[in-house]
């Protein structure tokens, strides 16, 4: 039999090697014809504007990608995002970055499915001055009377592809009142697959992101809310975010659908803060078989005790999979955990931690 201390050892080694080298390679294995590559893969590439001699509509020219400058001051190509947006052309193959000025952009968005490989790029270190804002909650009235519903909210809906964002702020600036129904305000609609942002602020209160459906990574980002402020069915891997708690009493921070058992979604948050204020859980039952995991996370100590809620269903305590791995911080005691939610083992944490959970290796090449 193998000793227990060696077996540990080579457990921790296992999963130094996986945590360092298991992610998706840092280049291509082959060349590829653009058309090709831009078909499968998101790269650096996409969320950076590095020469600016390329900046600038140009849409007769063919080139690797195309830079379309929004300003505010009449300076770009745009002074709206939208107005950038409509400038893609349908159905595109090409690279289109949208290079945003620093200015507050006060309008609705919508990137629709027609239009994938879109990039949206703030200038480096200056994402919170880079801000698109509206100001709908789900009460508010259409046209025709009606209300607009929770989806109806977002001030940023992206239904495209191989969609990327760099250094920008997409927020919703309701603020919900505690014990107010119909208060919820999205600030970002992600349901396009195959989706990378990286330092990226969401803000907003109640129901902030809406990670609706598809394969997403989020990397550095600063995700603010108070009640189920990450929310929907996409299979997304958060990587070194910050988790905001803005709640002035109770409030939760993830509410995944994961509704069969075969449904392959699930949120994973890895090396993430989680701060601010209230007394928050980590994540409550939205869907039958909703799923979620925190490793290596940093709880303050305004984590719930109890952790997780079944949504009033203890039903889905036998079917949902809630867990946390080797999190540390005042609010990582699990000593008062509902019994349902796991301590995550080695091997039970291992298909959580690298970008191999949203199968980045089919389309994700990073630096």
């Amino acid at each position: 039999m193998m000793n227990l201390s060696c077996f540990s050892t080579c457990g921790t080694l296992v999963l130094l090697v996986l945590l360092f080298w298991g992610d998706v390679p840092k280049g291509p294995s082959k060349v590829y014809a653009v058309e090709e590559f831009e078909k499968h893969y998101i790269e650096w590439d996409d969320l950076t504007v590095a020469d600016e001699s390329d900046q600038g509509l140009d849409l007769d020219q063919r080139k690797p990608s195309k830079v379309i400058v929004v300003d505010k001051n009449g300076g770009g190509d745009s002074v709206t995002v939208q107005g950038a947006v409509d400038l893609v052309p349908e159905h595109n193959q090409l690279r289109h970055k949208i290079y945003i000025l620093p200015g507050i952009y006060r309008e609705k968005v919508r990137v629709p499915k027609s239009k994938p490989y879109v990039s949206f790029i703030g200038e480096e270190g200056r994402a919170s001055e880079t801000v698109i804002t509206w100001h709908d909650k789900a009460s508010d009235k259409d046209a025709d009377g009606n209300e607009i519903g929770t989806f109806g909210t977002a001030s940023v809906t992206v239904e495209s592809d191989y969609f990327g964002a760099r250094e920008v702020t997409f927020e919703n600036s309701v603020v919900a009142i505690p014990g107010t129904n119909n208060m919820q305000a999205v600030a970002l609609r992600l349901k396009g697959d195959k989706a990378w942002l990286y330092r990226v602020r969401i803000l907003g209160t109640q129901d902030t992101l809406l990670d609706e459906s598809g394969l997403h990574f989020y990397e550095e980002c600063f995700i603010q809310g108070s009640v189920d402020f990450i929310f929907g069915n996409a299979k997304s891997l958060y990587r070194d975010c910050i988790l905001h708690s803005v709640a002035n009493g109770s409030g939760a921070i993830a509410a995944n659908h994961r509704d069969t058992p075969n449904q392959d979604s699930g949120f994973s948050f890895v090396h993430c803060q989680i701060k601010g204020t209230g007394r928050i859980l980590l994540g409550r039952a939205w869907g039958n078989y909703s799923k979620v995991a925190y490793s290596f996370c940093d709880f303050d100590d305004i984590i719930a005790p109890e952790g997780w809620s079944d949504w009033n269903s203890t039903a889905k305590e036998r079917t949902v999979e809630f867990g946390e791995f080797r999190c540390r911080g005042k609010g990582a005691g699990r000593r008062n955990r509902v019994a349902w939610s796991k301590s995550f083992s080695f091997y039970e944490a291992l298909p959580f931690l690298t970008t191999q959970f949203i199968h980045a290796y089919q389309w994700l090449l990073r630096r």
